[in-house]
């Protein structure tokens, strides 16, 4: 959702490297940029235009003006105001003192509040082990009550829907009854599911009004789909008048819409954004960091969220196992049935192409991630699974005859299944290296590896022997003197050094890397 807009962001970052002191008409180019960037972004206008104050106020600052690297500096700032105008700091749920806590989901029809009433049940069951009930109080739109059972039922949350909808019961009278079916069976959280309207009304308002006195919610949720643009602050600040709302979930976040509701909601409202739903599965739901999403918005990742994640996905025991393997007898022990059940892990945190983006300078490489095939996955499991137990254990042993033999069975080529194998000794030669603590193999001058050590260029210059003078006196006297070692600090002759280093100079591009220097 954020991809045209970190790119506009990157453009405007990209003409200040290389810059050794910003000037006021650098300043004003700049924000130019990020205040059309953002306005692309449908971003509102009022968000937008005390953004671009702030930030033109900082970058005219002695922080900026006195900064080794100016480019860095307003990045820094830029990430600090987006931080803000996308609520601050984390916002966790409030629980209730004395259980159940009521959380009620409010918002328009067609903005996902019904799954994501399930998406959000599961992430209390999962990971704040909780005991959370659903509660079917949307009795106007068509087959809510079913759908609300079904997504119950997937994310393994039970649902109190005494009424069958589609225009049948009274909602109110459900909420109460789920009060009561929630403290006699102990349920921890209580979600109560409400109608939508196809716009806002009086009449939805004054039904979302009855709930909210009927069970004294102690979260009310909006939910608000991310993709319709400025209409979702619109009809925030319409819930917010009306019946009042004490956080904001953004669902279709991982649609392609611009994203400016996103940026301007919690700015408008002030009320933050507590949680996002990224995808159409119960698992693509997380809780909302505004300083995360600042930082994938500048394309510097979101290590944190890739952390946790796989903190969910990987069991802690079995990565043991797998590192012990890989440092002992050089990662021999590691087998394709190990890559296979680590590729499957990997699997479970979602589309390569959303964990590739969640890593710092992913954005550069946007193009091969949205061109990447997840089924080339399908295919490796494919090849595996047509592998026999012995070799998958050894895969040295795999032959020519072996190879056709596994293509044939896994519905592939027989390059297919060389690539494959041949791609698994490396991975895992450098995996084991890692584990070791020995550094990646292949790298130069780095330790333990291959063709780059100190080790490596004492056994060349053993073999090389000394070089004989000449036997001629008068070209022995004229001849150069051998070359020195370079003193401490001072480059080597290879890299333009010599003994006094006074002729080397960086390259254009690192020195426009280095800030200038």
């Amino acid at each position: 959702m954020f991809d045209t807009l970190s790119d506009r962001l990157s453009a405007a970052f990209k003409n200040l490297r290389g810059k050794g002191k910003l000037t006021d008409a650098d300043i004003e180019a700049t924000t130019r940029e990020i205040r059309i960037a953002l306005l692309e972004a449908d971003v509102a206008l009022p968000v937008v235009r005390e953004f671009i104050a702030k930030i033109r106020e900082r970058a005219s600052g002695a922080e900026v003006r006195g900064g080794l690297n100016p480019a860095q500096q307003v990045i820094k700032i830029v990430n600090e105001e987006l931080v803000g105008i996308l609520g601050g700091e984390t916002r966790e749920l409030r629980m209730a003192k004395r259980p159940p806590t009521v959380i009620m989901l409010a918002g328009l029809q067609g903005a996902g509040k019904t799954t994501l009433a399930g998406k959000l049940a599961k992430w209390l069951k999962e990971t704040q082990h909780q005991t959370p009930i659903l509660v079917a109080a949307d009795l106007q739109r068509p087959n809510a009550v079913t759908q609300l059972q079904v997504v119950g039922e997937r994310a393994g949350v039970p649902v109190f829907a005494p009424e069958p909808g589609n225009g049948v019961g009274d909602p109110v009278a459900v909420a109460r009854k789920a009060m009561d079916e929630a403290r006699a069976k102990q349920h921890s959280v209580v979600i109560v599911d409400t109608a939508g309207r196809l716009g806002v009304d009086e009449e939805l308002m004054k039904q979302a009004a009855d709930i909210r006195d009927a069970v004294n919610p102690d979260e009310i949720l909006f939910v608000v789909d991310a993709m319709i643009g400025q209409d979702a602050v619109v009809t925030a600040q319409a819930f917010l008048d009306g019946v009042g709302f004490d956080g904001v979930v953004l669902s279709k976040l991982d649609g392609d819409a611009r994203g400016g509701a996103a940026l301007s909601i919690a700015q408008v409202t002030g009320r933050q954004v507590m949680f996002a739903s990224n995808g159409e599965k119960l698992e693509d739901f997380d809780v909302f960091h505004p300083d995360r999403m600042a930082s994938r918005i500048l394309g510097m990742g979101d290590v944190m969220s890739l952390i946790e994640s796989a903190e969910r996905t990987f069991d802690a025991e079995e990565a043991a196992k797998t590192a012990a393997k890989l440092q002992k007898r050089g990662g021999k022990d590691f087998t394709l049935d190990d890559f296979l059940a680590q590729m499957q892990s990997v699997r479970k945190m979602g589309p390569l192409t959303k964990i590739f983006g969640m890593l710092p300078g992913a954005s550069q490489f946007k193009d091969q991630l949205e061109n990447f095939d997840e089924r080339e996955i399908d295919r490796i499991e494919a090849v595996i699974h047509s592998m026999t137990p012995a070799e998958r254990t050894d895969p040295n042993i795999i032959n020519g005859s072996r190879r056709a033999r596994i293509a044939k069975g896994s519905g592939t080529e027989v390059a297919t299944v060389s690539g494959l194998v041949e791609r698994f000794f490396e991975a895992r030669k450098m995996m084991s290296a890692m584990a070791s603590g020995k550094g990646i193999p292949g790298m130069p001058g780095m330790p333990g590896m291959p063709g780059g050590g100190a080790r490596k260029a004492k056994q060349q210059q053993a073999k090389k022997g000394k070089k004989r003078g000449s036997g001629n006196p008068a070209k022995r006297s004229g001849a150069p003197a051998q070359p020195q070692a370079p003193q401490p600090g001072q480059l080597p002759a290879a890299f333009g050094g010599g003994q006094n280093g006074g002729d080397f100079e960086l390259p254009d591009d690192l020195k426009k890397m280095l800030g200038g220097q």
